[in-house]
């Protein structure tokens, strides 16, 4: 599948080599809640950097242009809620000429996957993520590439909404904050060596 043509969002300049999104939901109650760990990953990427989020006109997301390696790389947070993020994922793909969905990168917390490990794959399913299933909508494609972060399943899987929206505790926090860090080292591998790579170095590691 292609990503879909139109819109208010012209591209803009030279066309971005990478574009790579971190998916959360705004507003500080949210803050250090499993579901905003590809906030927390983006947020630490551009720190590495030495990039600052800034607010994008025209586009509901906060973004900046970075240089990693000599690969042009825009990372970005959409600012809608989580189930609108297709919203601004669309936009951005626009603005910055990215036609190959697999040049979309997507960072998101993932059930399927238990605390301490992370997955980055090319295409897949939607495992029932509101996130990743607005930017199939807005892109008609579900063939982007995603670094998943493992929150691991709630005790009762009714209750999935509550375990991914609450704050993770003190006890948990260590773990994640250094999947976190693996996650950027796994960005940064995939940026200049390619998914494959970065899959082959980073699929296996344990956090503990």
């Amino acid at each position: 599948m292609g990503i879909r043509r139109g819109g208010s969002t012209e591209r803009r300049g030279t066309p971005a080599d990478l574009l790579i999104i971190g998916l959360g939901n705004p507003g500080p109650e949210y803050v250090g809640t499993r579901h905003n760990v590809g906030f927390d990953v983006v947020e630490s990427l551009v720190v590495r950097f030495g990039g600052r989020l800034r607010p994008v006109k025209g586009v509901p997301a906060i973004a900046d242009d970075l240089r990693i390696d000599g690969v042009r790389v825009v990372a970005a947070e959409p600012t809608t809620y989580m189930n609108e993020s297709g919203t601004a994922v669309g936009s951005l793909m626009r603005r910055h000429g990215i036609d190959d969905p697999t040049h979309l990168v997507v960072v998101h917390d993932e059930l399927d996957l238990p605390p301490g490990r992370l997955r980055v794959k090319v295409g897949g399913g939607l495992a029932g993520h509101n996130g990743l299933r607005s930017i199939r909508s807005h892109c008609h494609t579900d063939g982007f590439t995603r670094v998943r972060i493992g929150v691991g399943k709630p005790p009762d899987p009714a209750r999935g909404a509550d375990h991914v929206l609450k704050r993770v505790p003190a006890s948990e926090r260590r773990v994640l904050d250094s999947v976190v860090a693996e996650a950027v080292d796994a960005l940064e591998c995939l940026v200049t060596r390619g998914p494959d790579e970065a899959a082959e170095r980073f699929n296996g590691i344990v956090v503990e």
